[in-house]
């Protein structure tokens, strides 16, 4: 599905969307980064450094009534979602004014305004949710597209088998997007998967299986919209991204199993600098654009953060509420 020429932005307006939605992911990551080593973040913490053009790119394609699911390497699908800065900063220091009332942290967040089922944090948990979501939408007759957003070491767990074979068996609105940045958690493909064409695999399942540059912001976008498109029409649709994390694969993991150098080429394809320079040179973007919104998204997590350290944690006696349904018999 990659374009045999390097695609352009339509326009002003789309240059500088794409390049916002980048960039504030990059800070946001940064910034969580920063907070974890002060010990106002704790827990695990996986990071999406490197992979903003996956997110943004797929999620330009979707309304506002269509689902997403991710992983636990989700904070940049819920900034490019729409979920606020603030609340989701909070939600990482564990305090009230979180989106998960600080409850979830890093690993589960969820938004039910935007359609935004989590932040899953056990590997190949989120398949199944979204294949009964587009269950329920294809029952309800309801023009929605969910997308599931999962890692290449989510093939090899059984839930991948069967959500791919439900979804396909029943023709469900899902689009699969298998974000392959080669390790999983620390393991290569190649040693742990007798068959590294993820779509291949994907398309025993009976259903359409394509692979796009995830570096590229333009082509992923180009190849989500047409997979949004086919699955909103009428069945499954699997899309492997290949991307890679420039970080660790979280903050205790010390990255034994890959090369520095290996680190170094793929940060020649950093998504952000390299989708500046093709909109600059088709007059998309001008000269300064890009430093504006470098300012403006520095600025923007500096607010975040601030507004975590002013939140609160949920007092000891709370913390057995929202845990059992509490509207009484209905």
């Amino acid at each position: 599905m990659t374009p045999e020429a390097p695609l352009a932005p339509r326009d002003r307006e789309h240059a500088l969307r794409l390049l916002r939605a980048m960039l504030r992911i990059r800070r946001f990551e940064e910034a969580c980064a920063e907070q974890y080593s002060k010990g106002k973040i704790r827990g695990f913490l996986h990071l999406y450094v490197g992979q903003e053009a996956v997110a943004v790119g797929v999620i330009e394609c979707l309304t506002a009534d269509d689902a997403i699911v991710a992983t636990y390497r989700e904070h940049g699908h819920a900034l490019a979602r729409g979920i606020d800065s603030r609340p989701l900063m909070a939600e990482m220091f564990g305090k009230v004014e979180g989106c998960s009332r600080g409850r979830g942290g890093s690993m589960h967040v969820f938004d039910a305004a935007t359609r935004f089922y989590g932040g899953n944090a056990i590997v190949a948990a989120g398949l199944p949710l979204a294949v009964g979501l587009a269950l329920a939408d294809r029952m309800q007759n309801r023009d929605r597209v969910t997308v599931c957003f999962f890692g290449e070491g989510a093939m090899a767990e059984g839930e991948f088998h069967e959500s791919m074979n439900l979804a396909a068996l029943w023709r469900l609105p899902v689009l699969f997007a298998c974000e392959n940045n080669l390790y999983a958690m620390g393991t290569a493909l190649a040693r742990s998967e007798s068959e590294t064409n993820l779509c291949v695999k994907a398309a025993s399942y009976e259903m359409p299986a394509w692979s796009v540059d995830g570096m590229d912001v333009l082509a992923v976008e180009d190849a989500a919209r047409r997979a949004v498109t086919a699955v909103r029409g009428g069945g499954p649709l699997f899309l492997e991204l290949r991307t890679y994390r420039f970080r660790a694969h979280s903050m205790f993991d010390p990255q034994l199993y890959r090369e520095k150098s290996e680190v170094e080429a793929w940060k020649q394809r950093d998504p952000i600098p390299t989708f500046v320079a093709r909109a600059q040179a088709s007059g998309a973007l001008g000269a300064d654009d890009a430093a504006r919104i470098e300012e403006e998204a520095a600025a923007e997590m500096v607010a975040a953060v601030d507004f975590a350290e002013a939140g609160h944690f949920e007092p000891v006696a709370d913390l057995a509420r929202h845990v059992l349904f509490e509207g009484g018999a209905q």
